[in-house]
């Protein structure tokens, strides 16, 4: 570490500032690995202003500022863009950063070394579940970013090849630094389970469990058909149970689903808080996750580390994620989908293989582990 201490490291920590989904987690967890491991306590550029300290909040009125250039001006991301940039460049020189590390994709400009990470291609590959604007913005900006960039960090092998691919950038430039899971994602029993599952209606080991936002991109509407192929008494036994926002492809699932909501065998509980999920996972029966698209995926890592068994898709990053430890399947077939939820429900054997297969391969992967790989790429640059 002698030669961290000389280094200043900045890092974008916008991503925190909202509600954590799959970047905002790796955001946070990437600054306070390095809060511990490195000499100097990396800066953390907060859109308008930099500081040390971790916020939640974003800084009063800038929610407002952004909405008024939202609606004020013809280009609004352009002009953002343009007055962040400012504020950054100025704190840059100010803290004297020598290393910036981009979290989420979008880098500024940036004098020194620049590490940006790249979680998945969405845009690129599906970009009907991007606002046109989002797609806009990343299409005029990555490609510049991807080719400037000092060296460029991804969640998976998946996602190296695609970056390598579509930007044309060399292998030495591109490292694969796998995510981590929590501490608190462990398997909780009965009772520990109990105040959040009451809370929710639920009864431990007698539901399944989906999580994902409701989007085309996470595929749950073939979750819901495969459900739907099972018996009767067993969907009302083993009711399916999806966390995650109401996305924009609500209006596209069909009356059959409406139907077993009203009879209580889906239940949609929204957008569940981080605290909640390690016991919403330790309680179901069974995890399904047939995303088209990831390039990660942390809810099957996080279902396997609290003991859920999973079924999960053959598709991009998901079989480095769950190995031989879960069920892949293809994510858009239904009936192997139902197939798998019914044998997990009635063989106790295979659950509890699985149950055990999933415990072990969540011990592989820990944000202290991606902490010291992401320094180890830092090095990189800096040497």
């Amino acid at each position: 570490m002698d030669l961290f201490n000389r280094v200043r490291v900045g890092i974008n920590a916008v991503p925190i500032l909202s509600p954590l989904t799959g970047v905002g987690q790796y955001t946070y967890r990437l600054i306070t690995e390095l809060q511990q491991l490195l000499p100097q306590q990396p800066w953390l550029f907060y859109g308008t202003s930099w500081d040390r300290e971790i916020r939640t909040a974003a800084a009063p009125g800038a929610r407002e500022i952004n909405n008024a250039i939202k609606q004020l001006l013809p280009h609004p991301h352009v002009v953002t863009r343009f007055l962040k940039q400012t504020r950054f460049s100025a704190g840059a020189r100010k803290h004297r950063i020598t290393l910036y590390h981009e979290p989420a994709y979008l880098a500024y400009r940036f004098s020194g070394p620049t590490v940006v990470t790249i979680h998945d291609l969405s845009w690129v590959r599906h970009p009907e579940t991007h606002p046109p604007e989002r797609v806009r913005e990343m299409n005029l900006f990555m490609p510049r970013i991807a080719e400037r960039a000092s060296h460029i960090m991804v969640d998976s092998d998946f996602v190296r090849d695609e970056v390598m691919r579509h930007y044309g950038v060399p292998g030495e430039r591109v490292s694969t630094v796998l995510l981590g899971v929590a501490p608190e994602f462990r398997p909780l029993d009965p009772q520990a389970c109990r105040p959040v599952l009451h809370r929710f209606g639920l009864q431990h080991g007698c539901y399944q469990l989906a999580v994902g936002t409701l989007e085309p991109r996470k595929n749950l509407s073939t979750v819901i058909a495969a459900f739907a192929q099972l018996p009767p008494v067993v969907r009302r036994r083993f009711p399916l149970v999806i966390v995650g926002m109401h996305g924009w492809g609500m209006q596209d699932f069909s009356a059959s689903l409406r139907h077993m909501v009203e009879a209580a065998e889906v239940r949609l509980l929204g957008f569940v808080g981080q605290e909640d999920l390690p016991a919403l996972y330790s309680g179901a029966r069974l995890f399904v996750y047939p995303s088209l698209y990831e390039g990660f995926g942390l809810p099957p890592l996080e279902a396997m580390a609290c003991g859920a068994p999973v079924i999960a898709s053959r598709r991009a990053s998901l079989p480095e994620v769950v190995g031989d430890a879960g069920l892949l399947v293809d994510p858009l077939d239904d009936r192997a989908i139902a197939q798998h939820m019914q044998a997990l429900i009635e063989d106790d054997a295979m659950h509890a293989s699985l149950v055990a297969a999933g415990c072990e391969q969540a011990r592989k992967f820990t944000w202290r582990k991606f902490a010291h790989e992401t320094i180890a790429v830092y090095k990189k640059v800096l040497a």
